[in-house]
């Protein structure tokens, strides 16, 4: 299985990159880690809902591009699906059985994602009704997926 993290934005601070080292390195024993990251936008801090819709706009277009056509797209969204590790793990493990070999994650930048992005998902899951910052949420994302691979191969892992 392939899994792509398609994010918006760098990561500028060290303990993340250290963090999603450390799950990357974890998770290449279950399957292909590929983290793709576009370019985001500058905001002012008092941008008009115009402003933030433009900003949105170019960084879908920018994610939409690192799509691959056979990929299966599941975009991180307030609004998306909640489920526990075991039900994501079932999910993740029942795409790998119906034939998706790509698995897009898609985390968009500090204004959240685009329609574009939204309607080109396949499916939405969300973590919580909270926000995070985009940057903790690739740490959060992969150790789930890290999870999700120990649960599927019936291996132990923290409770």
């Amino acid at each position: 299985m392939n899994i792509n993290l398609l994010c918006v934005g760098k990561i500028k601070e060290k303990f993340y990159r250290e963090a999603i080292d450390e799950y990357t390195k974890r998770l290449s024993k279950y399957c292909s880690v590929k983290i793709i990251e576009v370019a985001d936008e500058k905001t002012s801090e008092n941008a008009s809902d115009t402003e933030i819709q433009i900003v949105k706009d170019k960084e879908g277009e920018r994610i939409l591009k690192a799509i691959g056509e056979r990929d299966f797209v599941i975009a991180l969204a307030i609004l998306g699906k909640q489920m526990d590790s075991v039900a994501f793990s079932n999910y993740i493990e029942d795409l790998g059985i119906r034939g998706k070999s790509t698995i897009s994650f898609v985390i968009g930048g500090s204004l959240g994602l685009s329609d574009m992005v939204l309607k080109r998902a396949d499916y939405q899951i969300s973590f919580s009704k909270m926000t995070f910052p985009h940057q903790l949420m690739r740490v959060v994302l992969l150790e789930q997926i890290y999870r999700a691979m120990r649960i599927m191969k019936n291996e132990p892992y923290h409770k």
